[in-house]
């Protein structure tokens, strides 16, 4: 290892040390706030099994099950736009962006139009219906924006997502009006960014989508890092392109919309957390994806830390938030990219 690897491979390992720490600082302050204030003394208690019957009844099966599913989905997006903007060599590509979430959200109306429950283990197949949408709105964008002797123009790629997530909002919109009252209040909380996945039950659904996926993606961090040199030199240097291509964009789609699945419509997660990342780190995918990975977690916990503590008692959805600073974030790469 050289003197320039070792000193990334520390930066790293010290990136990743405070984004830790900083997650862990918001998970504590996050497990005795609410609608139901426990101290910082009956939050100890509690997880050393020494808490009261409701102090545990709190704990462990509302407040816990919600920050693990932020933490994951956290995760899940932020390595998402990773893979999508090391595919595309496009700073501005992100799964809200490109219209995945809007695919997903198409998959979540449909599958709420035939089940109007969605507590306990009906959940766990929820993420197939969001995972269907967002594939169907991949493939579209992917067709419409190849062309037969450049390939996936990137350009291209933005444009043809902001025009497919315009179609399939509206498409959504048409078919949630049909909806009950009560389905229908789900689906505009689900498209606000609302975290409503507060069951263990919740977490099962979107665990092993992140288990087997983010340890498979870092797996192939040299093939992303062939990517970023050109689709000529990747195939000169051995890179089976387009089937890694089209590999990488299914990890990609899927943990997305397994994400979004339980963490409803969060935006900008993808765009901003890698874009953090390389500036962390550097572009080598090795580093960068975990990364990614972690800066996720901590935006998205952070942000639903402070809509359901600030704000009460009318707590305002984690997307919401995530959007107050992912908007004019999303601009500023936009005017990075233009010059």
């Amino acid at each position: 290892m050289n003197q320039q690897e070792a000193a990334r491979q520390k930066r790293a390992v010290l990136v990743s040390f405070w984004l830790i720490l900083t997650c862990v600082a918001a998970i504590l302050y996050s497990l005795h706030t609410g609608s139901i204030r426990l101290s910082p003394y009956q939050v100890l208690m509690t997880l050393l099994g020494y808490g009261s019957a409701d102090d545990s009844l709190v704990l462990f099966a509302y407040r816990l099950p919600r920050i693990v599913i932020t933490m994951l989905a956290g995760v899940g997006l932020g390595i998402s736009g990773a893979i999508l903007q090391g595919l595309y060599r496009n700073s501005l590509a992100d799964p809200g962006v490109l219209g995945l979430h809007a695919g997903a959200a198409f998959g979540l109306v449909i599958f709420v139009s035939f089940f109007r429950s969605l507590e306990g283990m009906i959940s766990l197949i929820l993420p197939l219906f969001t995972f269907a949408g967002a594939v169907l709105a991949a493939i579209l964008i992917v067709l419409l924006a190849y062309d037969r002797h450049r390939g996936v123009m990137p350009i291209r790629l933005i444009l043809v997502g902001i025009a497919l997530a315009a179609g399939f909002s509206a498409v959504t919109l048409f078919l949630s009006l049909r909806l009950d009252e009560g389905t229908y209040a789900f689906a505009a909380r689900w498209l606000a960014g609302n975290v409503w996945g507060r069951e263990w039950a919740n977490v099962l659904a979107l665990l092993p989508w992140i288990l087997l996926l983010v340890p498979y993606v870092i797996s192939e961090a040299k093939v992303l890092d062939a990517f970023l040199l050109g689709e000529e030199v990747a195939i000169g240097i051995g890179t089976p392109v387009r089937r890694q291509r089209y590999v990488l964009l299914f990890a990609a789609v899927a943990l997305a919309s397994a994400s979004v699945s339980m963490a409803g419509g969060v935006g900008f997660i993808g765009l901003a957390a890698p874009h953090l990342a390389r500036r962390l780190v550097g572009p080598l995918h090795r580093y960068m994806l975990p990364i990614s990975g972690l800066i996720g977690l901590v935006i998205l916990v952070v942000a639903d830390t402070i809509g359901r503590s600030i704000f009460q008692p009318n707590a305002i959805p984690a997307g919401v938030v995530v959007a107050a600073v992912g908007a004019p974030y999303f601009l500023y790469v936009l005017a990075k990219t233009k010059s």
